[in-house]
C-alpha cells in the first residue's frame, strides 16, 4: 500500500504553492529526487525542524554526527550538504538567505517542557509534532532522530563548549532551499518552544518545486 502524500499542493504548472504550516504544528510530504523544498520564515525569527527520510527504506534517515562530521562546520548553509545515518546525501542546500541554523539540538517535547518551562502549559512540541504527522509513514517516535533546525540560533562558547539558544535572525521572507538527492519523506514543523522563537509563534511556511 502506498504510503499517503499529504501538506503540499500542486498548481497546474506542476509546481506547488507556498504552503503554511500553523504556529507550533508540523505536517509530513514526500519529496522526489531533484526537486527542491524552499521552507520560509515568513514574519521572521521562527524557527523550522526538519527531517529526511529514504522513502524506499525509512531505516535510512538525516544524521547530525555524520552531517557535522563531513561538513568539519557546525555552520551549515550554501554549498553543504545533509547526510544519512548511512553517509548519503539526502539533500543539499543549494540557497540560504540567512546562514544560522542548527543541527546539534534535538527537537523539543513534553519533557523538554518540564525541563526548561515547568511554568509554562506543557506541549508535545515538534517531537510530538513529527511523531503525528510521520506516523502514516510507519515512522514510530524511537525512530526520530535530532533534527536540521532552521533558522535556529544557538551560539557556542568556544572556550567552555557553553550552549546557548537565542532569539532566530531570520526576518521576514527569509529562507532556505535544499535539493533531494534521492526521494524523500520530509518532516517538517513550525517550532513550539519559546527561547527558540524568541518568546513568540508564528507559522513557517515551504514550496515544492
Amino acid at each position: 500500500m502506498p504510503v499517503p502524500i499529504f501538506g503540499h499542493r500542486f498548481g497546474r504548472s506542476g509546481v506547488s504553492d507556498t504552503v503554511t504550516i500553523p504556529e507550533r504544528s508540523g505536517v509530513a510530504f514526500t519529496l522526489s529526487s531533484g526537486q527542491t523544498l524552499t521552507v520560509i520564515d515568513p514574519k521572521g525569527m521562527q524557527v523550522a525542524d526538519l527531517l529526511a527520510f529514504n522513502a524506499r527504506d525509512m531505516d535510512e534517515v538525516i544524521s547530525s554526527g555524520r552531517t557535522l562530521d563531513y561538513a568539519e562546520t557546525i555552520r551549515l548553509t550554501t554549498g553543504h550538504s545533509l547526510y544519512s545515518n548511512r553517509s548519503n546525501i539526502l539533500l543539499e542546500i543549494v540557497e540560504d538567505s540567512v546562514g544560522l541554523h542548527d543541527f546539534l539540538l534535538t527537537p523539543c517535547s513534553r519533557e523538554t517542557f518540564v525541563h526548561f518551562y515547568p511554568d509554562l502549559p506543557q506541549h508535545r512540541g515538534c517531537f510530538g509534532n513529527l511523531a503525528a504527522a510521520l506516523e502514516p509513514y510507519g515512522v514510530l517516535p524511537d525512530r526520530i532522530p535530532v533534527a536540521f533546525n532552521c533558522f535556529m540560533n544557538v551560539p557556542v562558547d568556544g572556550a567552555t563548549g557553553k550552549l546557548r539558544v537565542e532569539p532566530p535572525v531570520s526576518k521576514a521572507g527569509d529562507r532556505i532551499v535544499f535539493r533531494a538527492a534521492m526521494d524523500l519523506v520530509i518532516g517538517l514543523t513550525a517550532c513550539s518552544a519559546p527561547a527558540s522563537n524568541g518568546g513568540s509563534f508564528k507559522p513557517i511556511a515551504y514550496r515544492v518545486d
